[in-house]
């Protein structure tokens, strides 16, 4: 490889990893937008979903999937609500351990 080649290679990955250390790309896949609804009618509900933190969204998400092909909502994670359904999903797993 000559060394036009060799430099163009070496700015390609120093640009790609400037841009990783961006603050604004670090949290910017998360799936919910905003809080979230405070609480949602337990017979809409389908299926409920936990999102934990990782390196891509640092934040808990809940997803509410809604009966009757209503979509998918996002639950506010410090709602009340919330809080039931991660203490229900967390003893669940705990039975099929």
């Amino acid at each position: 490889m000559n060394v036009k080649g060799m430099a163009i290679v070496l700015a390609v990955i120093l640009s790609a990893t400037i841009v990783q250390a961006f603050p604004m790309f670090r949290s910017g896949r998360c799936l919910c937008i905003g809080p979230g609804l405070k609480a949602v009618k337990v017979a809409d509900i389908k299926k409920a979903s936990i999102i934990y933190p990782s390196n891509s969204c640092d934040k808990i998400e809940i997803i509410i999937t809604l009966k009757a092909h209503k979509g998918q909502q996002c639950l506010n994670p410090r709602s009340k609500q919330a809080g039931l359904i991660i203490k229900q999903v967390k003893r669940k797993n705990s039975l099929k351990h």
